[in-house]
């Protein structure tokens, strides 16, 4: 049982890293009207926070790869919760660009030294679920960072406290990952029987999948799995950040009060939360029947294109129970999708190169993200945020063909 303690272990970073995320969205129309921005200004410290977790995902992949995920990712949190804390000192556009370029430069190594962990402690047939259990923190920290964010804000009177609060969290978190966290063969308190099932439940498709090696990035560019990975990723994250990042600005523009409406941040990321265990879950069950790897992985994938079409319901119909039933079902569907796509460097690559992969992914991701950022400011200032939600709802129609053309998992 001590691999799901260590699961429970990234599971609470997930939440702290998407806290110290949101604290901005949720601050967001508080901050916009105390300096009279426009949604094109805001995009701005979105871009920030994005150019810097796209590309530093590359590079935090390889550099967990290279020094460790217990050393990789005391580093990158404790950079990042300062990074977090000071915020509260920024002046202005230019000040808070430049802290949150720096918390999404710190945040960049969580889902590569997640990812990295799982291959190295969880069995295939267990990963589904581990993955699962640590990306459904980004639903959780979702869900609970208005509560925390607008309590402190309410009782200090000021946005900047709240970036102090949340930045707190993960220098608390680091200790207890550092006095639980070894691998599996070095562990002192593993069982002989779990270290013997995590060890032969590792092998994924090829014999090389069991050992440590480092692959080139030109080896692993040649490989069309790769491929596939990086694009399902770079065309089906931007629908959840635009759902992160704008959700408060969306209401506003609907005619709600954030504050008064926070029913509308809880559901979808409980959604979200809920449809990161239906991916894993279903996945893991579907090859506990006798599927393949290969053709349970993709089914999901279908199934959570299809949920993600139904992001365009609200433009043709109004309401705020169909705006949040229509994101509800949409982050479900996408949470799904995800963790499949998270779980699949550890189905196919050595465990030296997981990492890597995964960080390689979420530079795509970042890059289609920053894209999808700046024109969503843009249309939403010059027409409205409805072409944005239709176009979003059609783009993981591409993903979920490029998973099923270019990813061949074997058993």
């Amino acid at each position: 049982m001590l691999r799901w303690y260590i699961a429970g272990i990234l599971f609470l970073s997930t939440v702290i890293n998407y806290i110290d995320r949101q604290s901005l969205s949720v601050l967001g129309p508080d901050i916009k009207q105390e300096f009279g921005w426009n949604n094109q200004t805001f995009a701005l410290l979105v871009i920030s926070f994005r150019i810097a977790y796209a590309f530093g995902q590359t590079i935090s992949g390889r550099f967990l790869d290279t020094v460790g995920t217990r050393k990789g990712l005391t580093i990158s949190v404790a950079f990042y919760s300062i990074a977090a804390m000071l915020t509260s000192a920024a002046t202005g556009l230019r000040s808070l660009c430049g802290f949150r370029f720096l918390l999404g430069a710190g945040e960049s190594a969580n889902w590569p030294g997640a990812t990295k962990t799982v291959a190295e402690w969880l069995p295939r047939s267990e990963s589904g679920w581990a993955v699962a259990l640590f990306d459904s923190g980004s639903a959780i920290g979702g869900a609970v960072a208005p509560f925390i964010v607008y309590w402190v804000y309410h009782l200090t009177g000021s946005w900047r406290p709240a970036f102090l609060v949340t930045g707190a969290l993960g220098l608390l978190w680091i200790p207890l990952f550092r006095w639980i966290y070894r691998k599996p063969e070095e562990h002192p308190w593993i069982s002989p029987e779990e270290r013997t099932l995590i060890l032969a439940g590792r092998g994924p498709i090829e014999d090389t999948s069991t050992t440590e090696e480092r692959l080139p990035y030109r080896a692993l560019l040649r490989m069309p799995s790769t491929w596939g990975i990086i694009i399902s990723k770079t065309l089906t994250d931007p629908v959840w950040f635009f759902v992160t990042d704008w959700l408060a600005i969306l209401l506003v523009s609907k005619g709600y009060s954030p504050k008064d409406n926070l029913l509308a941040f809880w559901i979808p990321f409980l959604a979200a939360d809920i449809g990161n265990f239906a991916g894993g879950g279903a996945s893991s069950f579907l090859i506990r029947r006798g599927w393949t790897v290969d053709r349970s992985r993709k089914a999901i994938c279908i199934g959570g294109a299809i949920g993600m079409a139904t992001l365009a319901i609200p433009v043709f119909v109004d309401g705020f129970f169909v705006l949040v039933s229509s994101l509800a079902v949409s982050t479900l569907a996408y949470a799904a999708f995800s963790t499949i796509i998270l779980t699949l460097p550890a189905d196919m690559y050595p465990r030296g190169s997981v990492a890597s992969v995964s960080g390689m992914s979420g530079t795509g991701a970042g890059i289609g993200t920053i894209a999808a950022t700046y024109l969503t400011g843009l249309v939403a200032d010059h027409y409205s945020f409805g072409p944005v939600l239709v176009i979003a709802s059609i783009i993981p129609t591409f993903a979920a063909i490029a998973v099923l053309r270019l990813i061949k998992i074997r058993n």
